[in-house]
């Protein structure tokens, strides 16, 4: 069994070996076993299961031992909170002590949020339009041929925290609190900021969530976001409003989504919300987005809070549609 393991001896991963072949990788929540199926979707693939063996779903065959090819998980929505971070840290972990130069992705998903994610543990030239041109026709085709990007293995230092973990690479580069991350250099609604986990809503400061040292140590908090008292909570966005913004919205998920995306922002309820730490949300009631936007932004004219509307639901609506289309 091989272990890795935390400063503060949390173990993040087990790895159970037969000489060179991986028999089983545990991560929290998750085990990923030995790969034993043929996927109408990505070929040669391994069961990712519960702990206590509930199927979750299927990840793409990967040679552990030196792996050269990313591999795509069929339903990532599917895996608990955080486990799809932790895989591809611990593939770029065994691909550094390899030797391995660069790794590809060789899947039908090439998802903002999956480059976003690789972004922690690799580091690569390609941006994230380049990566994810024809992300749909690659999903409705089933298409496994290799994409011509390079991702260099880089993986991060992952520490356990007090209600979370903090991810060190360059310094402290982001913070899992309660399930919400906190990226340094971020440009969403949540953000480090000199070591400091932040809410922002309209380029100002909405609230403090937490500050931590240089080491990645909590010093601070995690204090709750502020509690919206905002006279728009649980007002519904009349149809022809919620039209208009399924246009923007459109314009802001990759090309090959936006007649979808129109569709789908068009067709859901959307309400304002408080929301916490998050800009929007997406549930079995519909869209939701956070009532702070309405009152940092309006009084600055509707064309800026409708952009800003159109940039928090984007992410949700672009995953959304990956998700039915897989």
């Amino acid at each position: 069994m091989q272990r890795i393991v935390d400063r503060t001896g949390f173990v993040w991963a087990e790895l159970e070996w037969h000489d060179d072949e991986l028999q089983a990788l545990h991560v929290p929540g998750a085990i990923i076993h030995r790969a034993t199926l043929h996927h109408p979707l990505l070929g040669d693939a391994a069961p990712i299961s519960t702990p206590d063996g509930t199927p979750l779903t299927v990840i793409s065959a990967v040679d552990w031992a030196r792996p050269t090819r990313i591999p795509a998980i069929a339903a990532p929505a599917k895996l608990p909170p955080g486990a799809g971070g932790v895989i591809l840290n611990v593939l770029a972990l065994l691909a550094e002590r390899a030797g391995v130069r660069a790794l590809r992705y060789a899947g039908p998903y090439p998802t903002a949020a999956l480059y976003h994610s690789l972004l922690r543990s690799f580091r690569t030239s390609a941006t994230e339009a380049a990566f994810t041109a024809g992300s749909l026709t690659r999903a409705t085709g089933l298409d496994r041929d290799e994409l011509p990007f390079d991702f260099v293995p880089a993986p991060h230092e992952r520490v356990a925290i007090p209600h979370g973990h903090v991810e060190l690479r360059d310094g402290l580069e982001r913070a899992v609190l309660d399930g919400v991350a906190y990226a340094r250099d971020g440009v969403g609604s949540t953000r480090l900021v000199d070591h400091r986990a932040e809410v922002w809503f309209g380029d100002a400061l909405y609230g403090h969530i937490a500050s931590f040292d240089d080491a990645g140590n909590l010093v601070d908090g995690p204090h709750a976001p502020p509690t919206s008292t905002s006279p728009v909570l649980g007002r519904e966005f009349p149809p022809a409003l919620r039209a208009a913004l399924a246009e923007l919205v459109a314009d802001a998920v990759p090309a090959p989504l936006a007649a979808d995306a129109r569709t789908f922002v068009a067709a859901q309820p959307l309400h304002w919300a408080d929301l916490g730490a998050r800009t929007a949300r997406l549930d079995a009631t519909g869209l939701h987005v956070h009532a702070a936007l309405w009152e940092r932004l309006a009084p600055l004219g509707l064309a800026r809070l409708a952009l800003a509307l159109a940039e928090a639901l984007a992410p949700l609506v672009a995953s959304a549609i990956v998700a039915q289309v897989a």
